[in-house]
């Protein structure tokens, strides 16, 4: 499974509209064959901030997603709304997607 988390610094006039902002780009993604999940998380500590939790089956399905039409829209209308280029976590991980967490049981 590839697996990101996207650190999106937003600019504060978007920061409360963001997931309206980007639900085209959202739905168009968890739409996508290889899309396992795509969810948006705002920060408690920096209202600004915006994390983007995405995971996708394998390398290819990474691939589609960022070759795909509305990523492209997305990454050509994103720059004005946001504060700061992204910061991004990208990993391969066995599985295919969330596992139980197990200390203490």
């Amino acid at each position: 499974m590839i697996f990101n988390v996207v650190k999106q610094p937003v600019r504060s006039k978007y920061a409360d509209d963001w997931p309206s902002l980007v639900e085209e780009f959202t739905t168009s993604s968890r739409q996508e064959p290889g899309n396992l999940f795509f969810d948006w998380y705002r920060s408690a500590d920096v209202p600004n901030l915006w994390l983007l939790v995405e995971g996708f089956r394998d390398a290819e399905a990474g691939k589609a997603h960022v070759e795909s039409a509305h990523f492209k829209r997305a990454m050509s209308e994103m720059p004005r709304l946001l504060a700061a280029v992204p910061e991004i976590i990208h990993v391969e991980v066995p599985g295919d997607g969330w596992d139980r967490v197990s200390e203490g049981s």
